[in-house]
């Protein structure tokens, strides 16, 4: 359900598809690999190496969207990352028809981007918007290349919370850039809007610590016993509920990690 109360600048934005991946920065792909592959039973779909962007990367699936864990193999933005801030979420990429022409619609209305034209990636033509324009938070565009469909995953996106200083704010700003409508809620300072079957949650920073920008991950399990079962045989620190579960970062590679049986 939206509130049909906010509208985007320009009709340049409505193509938004879908969260396609989020990116996370990892010391070791292949220790990764031992969290999101084995134990949340994420399918792999695409590995390589990325040597303009400096990483080692894989793409997992996770229903209709991705998770992309980045290992930085030279000097660059994501090594920078990892020294600075540690293994945790790094970028959110949307899914676009066209990402060049959504670059060069960007670019004529004087949003500052880190790429003017796309350039090859692991999700396919891809172009990245400067976290400036975006309250802090890196986002990517990619137009993927055609190729099968994405294996099934015992999880898909939920939810990626973003910690800010002004949640209606940011959220304006989200409108007016990607055209996302907002999903209502019980008042307060938190502030939704979809992105496919997914969301971003804009949360007051002071919630969540003081921490700025993408902050936490949520999951939606098809089979949650099953999910647990790997988490516990995988030695996951667990924070358990009724019907979901919250991993600690120190297990999941610095993601805040929360994982439901429910939408």
């Amino acid at each position: 359900m939206t509130t049909g109360t906010e509208q985007p600048r320009s009709g340049r934005a409505e193509a938004i598809r879908r969260v396609h991946h989020v990116g996370i920065v990892v010391r070791r792909l292949d220790e990764a690999y031992g969290f999101y592959r084995d134990a949340l039973r994420l399918p792999l779909v695409r590995e390589a190496m990325v040597p303009d962007q400096g990483v080692h990367a894989a793409l997992l699936a996770a229903g209709e969207s991705e998770v992309e864990l980045l290992e930085p193999i030279a000097p660059g933005g994501v090594q920078r990352f990892l020294d600075t801030r540690g293994e945790g979420l790094h970028h959110v990429c949307f899914e676009v028809p066209d990402v060049e022409r959504a670059l060069q619609a960007f670019a004529a209305q004087q949003v500052e981007l880190i790429d003017r034209v796309p350039r090859p990636g692991l999700a396919g033509r891809i172009g990245f918007l400067h976290p400036r324009a975006c309250a802090g938070v890196l986002v990517e565009l990619t137009t993927p290349s055609p190729g099968a469909p994405a294996p099934d995953a015992w999880l898909r996106l939920k939810r990626l919370v973003i910690g800010v200083s002004d949640p209606r704010r940011t959220a304006r700003l989200f409108q007016e850039l990607f055209g996302l409508p907002e999903v209502a809620m019980n008042g307060g300072p938190r502030t939704m809007l979809a992105v496919g079957r997914g969301s971003l949650l804009m949360v007051p920073a002071d919630e969540v610590g003081g921490a700025a920008g993408m902050v936490a991950l949520s999951l939606i399990a098809t089979d949650f016993p099953a999910i647990i079962a790997g988490l516990e045989r995988a030695g996951a620190r667990l924070l358990k509920g009724t019907g979901e579960v919250t991993v600690d970062p120190a297990s999941s590679h610095g993601v805040h990690l929360h994982i439901s049986r429910y939408d």
